[in-house]
């Protein structure tokens, strides 16, 4: 083959490449029609049917709820002074019998305490001695009495008989008391039953705070045997600072939580506003608990000391809400999915779902408030995703980072 030969067939062969190239250069490729395809479907994201199923995607309309604005505060449950009681003996004595922990969950007239004392058998004894001079006493005044108005007997010695009588009188008032206090029934001591030891009951229901004492110590008159907590008038007591006491009005809503169960919320009623700002600026705040049963108050896990978390519910409105659930944070901005319909691809059902950034407002009872920046848009109208957005969200992330289709 000649050099002049060879020269031709490559000069024919680089024309024929110019001309597949230029062919290419002059025609859209498949690849560039779907990428321009997919520009104009920004936020959609499509699922196929078997995806679909998969996601167990649930959508709901959007509907006016009543949300409150709210603050937030801390705070703690606790009770007024008069449901902490301490338990005392009156006139001392040595504990014979005490099994009472603190954290004890005690009832009313429940047994707490044993105490002991040589002294009150002499108490029960003046008593009864004073029981027994009644009767004498008694005849003696009536009888100087009915002498007296016959003129027989003189008005000293009816005097000194009155005065014997109503001083006995005076004298077993006095011891009663004193039985009483002390913890003795006058009549059980009437019959007979005298004891060295008197047993001290829960005044009320609650549970015990604190134990001070033990079996054979001995217990002054001052001496604080052990501290209960009356369990029939818990409340939160909140602290709110001075600037936002304007806000705060009895009778509003608390709803607050335990530090130890977070999503588990309770709800409350303002009954007293503090007067007094403390040196922190902060004001005290007391609310009611409500739909609060007594008995099993510390079986729902409420004790006093207890820090929590709360919200004051300062305003009411009706606003368009959606569930928790539906609304998702992406690069620092809140978005729902509006699902726009179902149609046909390649014979397959395809359902499209768009992204739609909100505002979102407060948030209560597991749902939020949301607003749109497009007055166009009726909230009304959409039927957005209740269920599964984080599952649209991932998918619509993926796929712009792959710089496919969304489906």
């Amino acid at each position: 083959m000649t050099n002049l030969y060879k020269k031709h067939i490559q000069h024919s062969l680089l024309i024929g490449l110019l001309l597949i190239a230029m062919v290419a250069c002059n025609s859209p490729s498949s690849s560039e029609g779907e990428h321009d395809e997919h520009e104009d479907e920004a936020g959609i994201v499509e699922l196929t049917q078997a995806q679909y199923e998969h996601s167990k995607l649930q959508t709901a309309k959007i509907s006016k709820r009543n949300i409150g604005a709210e603050l937030k505060v801390n705070g703690i449950i606790d009770v007024p002074p008069q449901s902490n009681i301490s338990i005392n003996m009156p006139y001392g004595g040595f504990v014979k019998y005490i099994d009472m922990l603190p954290g004890t969950v005690v009832k009313k007239g429940q047994f707490l305490v044993s105490i002991e004392n040589p002294e009150f058998i002499q108490f029960q004894q003046d008593y009864l001695e004073s029981l027994a001079n009644r009767s004498f006493l008694e005849e003696e005044y009536k009888r100087q009495e009915q002498l007296y108005n016959e003129k027989v007997a003189s008005a000293k010695s009816y005097q000194q008989a009155k005065s014997s009588y109503l001083g006995n009188e005076a004298k077993l008032q006095s011891m009663e008391a004193r039985l009483k206090m002390i913890g003795f029934n006058p009549d059980k001591v009437k019959n007979g039953k005298i004891s060295t030891a008197v047993s001290i009951y829960s005044p009320v229901s609650g549970s015990v705070r604190a134990v001070h004492t033990n079996v054979g110590k001995y217990i002054n008159p001052q001496d604080v045997i052990m501290d209960i907590t009356n369990s029939d008038d818990l409340h939160v007591e909140l602290t709110v600072y001075e600037n936002d006491i304007p806000k705060i009005k009895k009778g509003q809503r608390i709803r607050f939580s335990l530090s130890n169960a977070p999503n588990e919320w309770r709800e409350a009623e303002i009954f007293l506003i503090g007067t007094s700002v403390r040196e922190d600026r902060s004001v005290t705040v007391h609310g009611h608990l409500q739909h609060h049963d007594t008995d099993s108050v510390y079986q729902d896990g409420l004790v006093p000391g207890m820090y929590i978390t709360a919200r004051i519910e300062t305003d009411n409105a009706q606003v368009w809400a959606v569930p928790n659930d539906a609304v998702v944070r992406f690069g620092g901005k809140h978005f729902v999915f509006t699902f726009k319909g179902k149609e046909e691809e390649n014979g397959q059902p395809v359902y499209q779902y768009e992204m739609l950034e909100v505002e979102t407002g407060s948030t209560e009872d597991g749902y939020t408030q949301i607003a749109v920046n497009d007055s166009g848009i009726d909230l009304a109208t959409l039927e957005i995703v209740s269920q599964g957005a984080f599952t649209l969200l991932a998918k619509s992330k993926n796929s712009e980072e792959e710089g496919g289709h969304h489906h």
